[in-house]
């Protein structure tokens, strides 16, 4: 106990220095030019102040929106709101560059972006740190970070993100698997059985390497025979004894 209070106390301090700091350097922007007013937000980007660098840059975008700069700062105000925790507003402004870019060269980078947003927003740091298990939470969000680096696969596959998308996608398919893994026993306690045999073979289905397949297969197996189901049941132990021939029901 006395860790977990010692780890609070130290992220407490940690975010209210980095509000002060914040606040201190964010101030009214000036009126200048488009480039001036860029050089500025760079700095504040590469200094790590994400809240003054999502001020000047939104500035930049409302004053000269047809600039020659005007993308560029665009993006750079997608990943300032990003990095400043403004999940909401870096979705909104992702969707309206996709939109009105289709074609704009660096349509992976705002995709990936995109992705880490979503995939951001169901992260918490109190939980990550206590080490809760937030499985079977929704998990929606994980879908749309999902879809996003799976579309840099598919299209984009030689993009610098690319690595890095992958990656992300076996984490959150390894989220999914345990999100489904979570309602399959939810119905199945509740004897919903047809629902819970329809959830383990749903994990089979679409996320056949990861290892929730196991109880994916118990479940289904316990369903079936509540339902009387014998030959669903016979089938689904079958599978499991090729796969996984330690598993108790198969012994």
């Amino acid at each position: 106990m006395e860790k977990i209070t010692i780890k609070i106390i130290l992220l407490t301090l940690a975010i209210t220095l980095a509000g002060c700091s914040s606040s201190e350097d964010i101030k009214k922007v000036p009126d200048s030019s488009a480039q001036a007013l860029y050089s500025n937000a760079r700095k504040a980007l590469d200094n790590g102040l994400f809240q003054k660098a999502v001020q000047i840059l939104s500035a930049i975008d409302s004053r000269f929106p047809f600039g020659p700069i005007s993308h560029q700062v665009q993006l750079d105000l997608i990943y300032a709101y990003y990095k400043s925790g403004d999940f909401a507003q870096g979705t909104a402004l992702a969707d309206r560059f996709i939109r009105l870019n289709p074609n704009h060269q660096d349509l992976d980078y705002v995709y990936y972006i995109r992705g880490l947003i979503h995939q951001s927003t169901e992260d918490n740091l109190f939980q990550n740190m206590l080490g809760i298990d937030r499985s079977d939470r929704d998990p929606t969000a994980s879908h749309e970070a999902f879809d996003d680096f799976n579309h840099i696969l598919d299209n984009y596959p030689q993009s610098k993100y690319a690595a890095d998308a992958k990656k992300r996608m076996i984490a959150i398919k390894n989220r999914l698997a345990k999100y489904e893994l979570k309602v399959a026993q939810f119905y199945f306690d509740r004897q919903a059985y047809a629902a819970s045999a329809n959830r383990g073979r749903y994990i089979i289905k679409y996320f056949p390497t990861n290892k929730e397949v196991e109880q994916a297969l118990e479940i289904m197996i316990k369903s079936y025979g509540k339902m009387g189901l014998d030959d669903l049941k016979t089938n689904a132990l079958r599978v499991l004894a090729v796969n996984y021939p330690t598993n108790d029901l198969v012994k």
